[in-house]
C-alpha cells in the first residue's frame, strides 16, 4: 500500500513550449476526397477512442460530412472500461444521450460480441435502404483510432476473410482512402444487400487550442511519437497514473510525482540501461507509455465523462473555430501571444 503522506499532484502543470498541431497534408488531402465523395455514400461511421471520447472528437467531419446519416463508435473499449460496472453504465448512457439522434456503439476491436453488435446495426441500416447496388459505408476519425481495425474486425467476423486494411501502432498508416471493401454478403432471400466500407486516412485539427487535450491525443497515439518528447508524456502518463493509484506502477517504482525517479527505478528494474550502466530514460520512457498504451499499466480514461464535464465541453465547443481557415488562425493569434509574453517575461528578467 503506498504510504499515507503521498500527495498526488492534481493539476498538470502548463506547457506553453508544447507542440500545438499535427494536421498533415494527407491529412488536408484526405477530408476534401472524403467532400468529393460523399454523395456516394449512405453512412458515416465515425470513430472514437474511448479513452478520449470528448478529446478524439473533431468538429471538421461535423462540417465536411453534414446531412449524412452517421453512427458513432467508441473504439478501444478495453483499454478504458476499468473501473465499476455502474460507472462504466453510467458513461455510456451519457455518450448515447450526449449523441442522440446519431447511434452509438462501444467496441473492442478483438471481441466477437462487440462487432457483431456493430455488424448488426449496420445490416439493419442496409435492409431499410433497399439498395440493389449495395449500400456504401465511409470510416473516418482522428489519426489512429482504430478505423482500420474496425474494418478488419467487420469484415472477419462477418465474412471470415482476413486483413484488408493495414494497421500499426503508429498514425498515418492509412494515407488515401482506397476502394471499398465488403463486410457484410447479400442476403440471398433478397433481405439485405451488400455492404461495402471505405477507409480512410485519420484527419488531426490544425490546431488544438488545450495542451492538455494535445497530451491525450499524443498519450493515446494520434500524433507520431517524435511529437511531444518522450519525458513530457510519460510525465503526463504519470500524473493520470496518480490519480488513479500508484499501485498501477508499484511494480518498478514507489509513489512519486517525481518522472525522473520514475524512470531512474523503471530503467533499473527492468534492464534498460546504457553504456556505463546509465539508465535509458528516453527508452524506458516509451516502453512505459507503450505498457499502458496496450492495457498493462492500468485501463481508464483520459477524459472525464461527467454530467458537468459534458456541459463545459458543450459550451466550448460551440464557441470553437469550425473551419480549417478559422482554426489556423486561432493557432497563428495563439503563438503570437505566447511569443509576446516571453519575450515580456525576457525583458524584465
Amino acid at each position: 500500500m503506498p504510504p499515507t503522506s503521498f500527495i498526488p499532484r492534481h493539476v498538470f502543470p502548463p506547457l506553453d513550449s508544447l507542440p500545438r498541431s499535427y494536421y498533415l497534408g494527407h491529412h488536408a488531402a484526405g477530408l476534401s476526397k472524403m467532400r468529393s465523395i460523399l454523395s456516394q455514400i449512405d453512412m458515416v461511421i465515425e470513430c472514437r477512442d474511448y479513452r478520449i471520447p470528448l478529446t478524439s472528437r473533431n468538429p471538421m467531419f461535423e462540417d465536411a460530412l453534414v446531412g449524412k446519416e452517421r453512427v458513432v463508435v467508441y473504439t478501444k473499449r478495453d483499454l478504458g472500461s476499468g473501473g465499476s460496472k455502474e460507472a462504466v453504465e453510467k458513461r455510456h448512457s451519457l455518450l448515447t444521450t450526449y449523441h442522440s439522434p446519431s447511434p452509438v456503439l462501444f467496441s473492442d476491436h478483438k471481441s466477437p460480441g462487440d462487432i457483431r453488435l456493430v455488424l448488426s446495426h449496420l445490416r439493419s441500416a442496409s435492409a431499410s435502404r433497399s439498395a440493389l447496388t449495395g449500400s456504401h459505408l465511409m470510416v473516418v476519425g482522428m489519426p489512429n483510432v482504430g478505423k482500420s481495425s474496425l474494418l478488419n474486425a467487420l469484415r472477419g467476423v462477418s465474412l471470415n476473410r482476413g486483413k484488408a486494411a493495414r494497421t500499426g501502432a503508429q498514425p498515418g498508416i492509412t494515407r488515401k482512402i482506397g476502394t471499398g471493401v465488403k463486410i457484410i454478403d447479400a442476403e440471398e432471400d433478397g433481405g439485405g444487400s451488400a455492404v461495402y466500407l471505405l477507409d480512410t486516412p485519420g484527419v488531426f485539427i490544425p490546431y488544438v487550442p488545450d495542451a492538455s487535450a494535445m497530451l491525450k491525443l499524443a498519450l493515446c497515439g494520434s500524433v507520431k511519437d517524435n511529437v511531444i518528447p518522450p519525458f513530457t508524456l510519460v510525465d503526463y502518463l504519470l500524473f493520470h497514473l496518480n490519480l488513479r493509484s500508484p499501485e498501477l506502477y508499484s511494480a518498478y517504482c514507489c509513489p512519486t510525482n517525481d518522472v525522473a525517479t520514475l524512470l531512474d527505478a523503471t530503467a533499473k528494474k527492468t534492464g534498460r540501461l546504457m553504456k556505463g550502466g546509465e539508465p535509458d530514460w528516453e527508452g524506458t520512457a516509451m516502453w512505459m507509455v507503450q505498457r499502458w498504451r496496450n492495457g498493462f499499466l492500468g485501463r481508464f480514461c483520459l477524459d472525464e465523462v461527467s454530467e458537468e464535464a459534458m456541459v463545459a465541453y458543450g459550451m466550448a465547443r460551440e464557441n470553437a473555430p469550425r473551419s480549417v481557415n478559422q482554426m489556423r488562425k486561432v493557432g497563428k493569434e495563439a503563438l503570437r501571444e505566447r511569443s509576446k509574453l516571453r519575450r515580456s517575461n525576457a525583458g524584465s528578467g
